[in-house]
């Protein structure tokens, strides 16, 4: 991403109430040209709030939000993005090429059906009903919904959920020769590893405030943990007693471990155990880091 590029969409001290919960609590948040944000939160923190704010679907109690520098509630904002929610009610006796059509029909510049459909990866599905797809391939449809319009917002909520191995590749892929047109795409995804594949920044919630911010080495970085992974006899409750070990488990044949200090940890375990094997060591992903700064952040409530 260009260091100055064009801001799509913002949240500018937003605020938003539910009755008595607060589900955004003066949120800043920007959006930017050809960049993939990763929106990240526990059940709660406010990621749905917020993009129903920026889809202008509710309206903030305080602070301002902008889509294409304009109010989220007027069309001609809303007909630049596009919107792949985590469930659709579709016209389910129509073919899958009739609903192109129809999506299509509401944008000024839609893409061609066929380039829609192969870039969703759902050629082969065009003269299927929609009630007739299975629940990965009914994704795969909304996906191209979503994309249809040429949007240069594109909002994905939980993407992938349904899907095998092969589509959710074949979809990364897809999202990335999005972004390197120059669309915006923000994913909110429980699949850590997808967002650590996508993305260029990650930003994590948490009641309705930025946790975090920063690219995935960025927020990777903040957590010392080291993955260490073998076939070892040694005891997992024994080695949760070392220094420097944070846990160690058995899965299966498996002893998994996860230490500050690898190379202390590594030498003594071959010391006790000379015919460790299949020896794995791995830094923290995204997964331990998001696990990290959530736990943080609860810690520092109850201390409070």
């Amino acid at each position: 991403m260009e260091k100055h590029a064009a801001v799509v969409a913002s949240l500018s001290a937003a605020v938003k109430h539910y009755g008595a919960l607060t589900a955004l609590d003066g949120l800043d948040l920007m959006l930017h040209r050809g960049e993939l944000l990763a929106l990240l939160g526990p059940n709660g923190a406010g990621k749905s709030t917020a993009i129903s704010l920026l889809l202008g679907l509710v309206r903030a109690d305080a602070g301002r939000v902008e889509l294409f520098g304009r109010n989220p509630q007027e069309i001609d904002a809303r007909r630049r993005i596009g919107v792949m929610l985590q469930s659709a009610s579709l016209p389910p006796t129509l073919r899958v090429s009739e609903l192109l059509r129809l999506t299509m029909s509401y944008y000024p510049a839609p893409r061609a059906l066929e380039e829609t459909a192969q870039l969703a990866g759902i050629t082969d599905l065009l003269s299927r009903r929609y009630a007739a797809l299975s629940g990965g391939q009914q994704r795969r449809v909304q996906f191209a919904l979503a994309l249809c319009g040429r949007p240069e917002l594109l909002f994905l909520d939980e993407p992938t959920v349904g899907m095998d191995i092969d589509a959710r590749q074949k979809l990364w892929v897809a999202i990335r020769r999005l972004v390197a047109e120059g669309c915006a795409v923000v994913l909110t995804t429980h699949y850590l590893e997808e967002a650590e594949a996508l993305a260029q920044r990650v930003v994590v919630l948490a009641k309705g405030r930025v946790l975090s911010e920063g690219s995935v080495d960025a927020l990777r970085s903040r957590v010392a943990m080291t993955r260490i992974r073998c076939i070892s006899d040694l005891d997992a409750a024994a080695l949760s007693q070392w220094q420097h070990v944070a846990y160690a488990e058995h899965d299966g044949a498996h002893l998994h471990v996860h230490t500050d200090a690898p190379e202390k940890v590594l030498r003594r375990m071959l010391d006790a155990d000379p015919a460790l094997s299949e020896l794995e060591v791995r830094r923290a992903g995204l997964a331990e880091a998001f696990t990290e700064l959530t736990r943080d952040n609860e810690a520092e409530k109850e201390a409070a």
